[in-house]
């Protein structure tokens, strides 16, 4: 079972990435505005939502895409899924190139696999400043349809394949923090409450 350190705020990668927002514009080779889109913060209720499958890909998905890709990279993220963004649609954005110009769009993905376990400590965009390790399948098998509409079936491990499992649970209303025990749930809503206090006074 492998340990490893995995800051994942969206899932985030342990090094920072400079990134210029027009990267992912021209990779998809979209014309169309770009957005950067509020991400949802625990305990918000609507992380809970169940995303709808997509039935026809069409410019509103790719823009949605493109906006998701734009926020991902905005926040330094490697990963993002619609629910996060209050788009209950099933679409996942994930790069986890150094560059942030290698974005994979999932639409409608489905794990069909799971094969033996590692642990990382993993973090999410929706749970800011908050790490703890999860356990999951090594290597999946998925599928997904592209933008062009194509049905695509392949393997992940590592990195990748925890990003999938990770943003897929968010598309189905769940966060890595439930795979947590109930003691460590606690704590960090209490964190959370008084880290809204403090900003309450402040305003």
């Amino acid at each position: 079972m492998l340990v490893a350190t995995l800051f994942y705020r969206g899932l985030t990668a342990t090094n920072n990435f400079s990134y210029i927002l027009s990267v992912s514009y021209n990779h998809l080779g979209v014309n169309i505005a770009m957005a950067i889109l509020e991400v949802l913060h625990f305990p918000d209720p609507r992380l809970r939502n169940k995303a709808i499958l997509v039935e026809e890909i069409g410019p509103d998905i790719k823009e949605i895409a493109e906006n998701m890709l734009v926020t991902m990279y905005s926040e330094n993220g490697i990963g993002l899924a619609a629910t996060q963004v209050n788009i209950q649609k099933r679409i996942v954005v994930i790069d986890l190139s150094e560059e942030k110009n290698e974005p994979l769009i999932l639409i409608n993905p489905e794990i069909t696999k799971l094969e033996g376990s590692e642990s990382m400590r993993e973090g999410c965009l929706s749970v800011p400043d908050y790490y703890d390790i999860v356990e999951r399948a090594e290597n999946i098998e998925y599928c997904h349809k592209t933008l062009e509409n194509k049905l695509v079936t392949t393997n992940a491990d590592g990195l990748l394949a925890v990003c999938i499992q990770h943003e897929i649970d968010h598309l189905d209303g769940k966060l890595f923090i439930d795979y947590l025990s109930p003691l460590k749930r606690q704590r960090l809503k209490k964190k959370i409450d008084k880290q809204e206090k403090v900003q309450q006074n402040l305003l």
